[in-house]
């Protein structure tokens, strides 16, 4: 019998064979699930919006903190999820159908959405994945390496790497077994950050502040920057606008007196 979690996310899905597409394996995996499998959490939540608290409540709950948000906080966390979202894969065809129906105001932030819905309405499933493919992955290597350590050091796996795990093991934040990416992944600390900010990982006043500062202020501003630039980016030159723009209003906010 299935578990409710897994119920909820494959409806959200459309059924068992799209969410086993949208997370990358085959549909007889998932028709063998009694739930979902703890290294699948976050991919499943990421392809369905489906919270981890829901898929898996032995190992994830709805913090406590989560009622002292404030809606500043819970709208930071809403924007590095999107960004996360966007920078750990290519969107499919419901994800840019959604990403179409994004509003925004005068301010800098919105015109950003609103650059990005124009761009997600005009995309083609096909050329956003080749284009993500050319940019982040490629053949050896993509045109960019969203990599703390990579554009810190020129090399991957390196000191700022390491400075992270153990500011993250303070916080006892650990790393997913099922993703092979190290955290320093742009997508990964954009992961982080939106976890802090809206309470799924429990953490000390401040942390958002420190991990930023340490650990995202001395590079990704510069990645967003560059994937404004990259000559394969098309869709991407617009998330590129839109991460550059909030890392910005970030390191504004975080500057002020506390």
């Amino acid at each position: 019998m299935r578990d409710p979690g897994l119920d909820q996310a494959i409806r959200a899905a459309g059924g068992v064979s799209e969410l086993a597409r949208r997370i990358g394996i085959s549909q007889p995996s998932v028709s063998n699930w009694d739930r979902v499998p703890a290294e699948r959490v976050i991919a499943v939540e990421q392809a369905t919006n489906v919270s981890r608290a829901v898929l898996r409540p032995d190992l994830y709950s709805e913090s406590p903190r989560r009622s002292e948000i404030d809606d500043i906080d819970l709208a930071r966390a809403q924007e590095y999820r999107l960004l996360a979202a966007l920078l750990v894969r290519a969107p499919d065809a419901a994800f840019l159908k959604r990403l179409s129906a994004l509003r925004g105001d005068a301010s800098a932030l919105g015109v950003a959405h609103v650059a990005l819905a124009e761009a997600a309405e005009a995309a083609r499933v096909e050329k956003v994945e080749r284009e993500f493919f050319n940019l982040f992955i490629g053949v050896g290597r993509g045109e960019l390496m969203p990599y703390g350590s990579y554009y810190l050091t020129g090399f991957l796996h390196e000191r700022p790497l390491a400075r992270l795990r153990d500011d993250l093991q303070a916080l006892g934040i650990e790393r997913n077994e099922g993703n092979a990416e190290p955290e320093d992944h742009a997508a990964l600390l954009c992961e982080i950050m939106a976890g802090i900010a809206d309470g799924t990982f429990p953490a000390p006043a401040g942390s958002d502040r420190r991990i930023f500062e340490n650990h995202l202020a001395p590079w990704i501003g510069r990645f967003f920057a560059d994937l404004e630039r990259a000559e394969e980016a098309d869709f991407y030159r617009k998330v590129g606008t839109l991460g550059r723009v909030f890392m910005e209003i970030e390191s504004e906010a975080f500057a002020l007196p506390s």
